[in-house]
């Protein structure tokens, strides 16, 4: 078996502070070798590249929102590719399809941002939340998205055991699309409640024996940790990186 990488989607320690030589500083000292971006911190590419190599750091994907990749994606491409990144994700739906022909149109849409995309050597990705696990006409709103569609997935597990549904039997639904995952925790019930009921990776229910190897199964190159509200973001990146390399190393 090929083991995934560990990387920290960013988005988890943007309380610390709005410099990002502190936040790569911080990343970099709990351990990680790799991120995964969400917007650009106001930094050119000259920063980024001066602080991602002073921190050893590496960016293997990219939160992009789908507003930018529908008015510059010209731009975008451009400045992920400057950056060495290749894998683009669209992040979240401010705006959501209200039956199965608008998730497939959007699905259209997308199928047709990943082939320019793949123009020019990259990747464009999928991240779920819960609101895709919703049935609609039969199916998942995430099965009408990417039914026939050339578009990649970044399931985020957790999101879809929030969802009601079994990441496990969606791992195996799309399989070899996967390349990118979330893995973050699910505390209790009535737990954590000020961290939204979520919990560092490892530390809550979520079946990590089960679902590490058969992310991996789907195709996942690195396993990205996320927490969407810690109230220590040093110590939940620093826990779950820790966690995550030591089940990592007895598989």
């Amino acid at each position: 078996m090929t083991k995934p990488g560990i990387a920290l989607q960013l988005y988890t320690v943007r309380s610390l502070a709005h410099d990002l030589d502190v936040l790569l500083g911080a990343v970099a000292a709990a351990g990680y070798r790799a991120v995964e971006t969400a917007g650009d911190y106001g930094q050119d590419l000259r920063s980024w590249h001066e602080l991602l190599a002073k921190h050893d750091l590496r960016v293997v994907s990219s939160h992009v929102s789908l507003a930018a990749l529908r008015t510059d994606l010209k731009g975008v491409i451009a400045f992920q590719t400057a950056l060495g990144n290749r894998t683009l994700v669209v992040p979240w739906l401010a705006e959501r399809p209200g039956n199965a022909a608008g998730w497939q149109a959007l699905g259209s849409e997308l199928a047709g941002l990943a082939q320019r995309c793949r123009e020019h050597g990259l990747t464009l990705l999928y991240h779920n939340h819960d609101f895709e696990m919703v049935e609609i006409e039969g199916r998942l709103a995430l099965d009408w998205l990417l039914e026939g569609a050339a578009l990649g997935l970044e399931p985020d597990l957790a999101w879809m055991v929030r969802g009601g549904r079994d990441p496990l039997a969606l791992l195996k639904r799309f399989a070899g699309r996967c390349p990118r995952a979330h893995l973050k925790d699910i505390a209790p019930e009535g737990h954590n409640l000020d961290q939204d009921g979520w919990a560092d990776v490892g530390y809550g229910l979520m079946d990590w024996p089960a679902l590490i190897p058969a992310t991996i199964a789907a195709g996942a190159e690195w396993l990205i940790v996320e927490h969407d509200k810690p109230l220590d973001p040093l110590l939940t990146v620093r826990r779950s990186y820790r966690w995550l390399t030591d089940y990592l190393a007895r598989l």
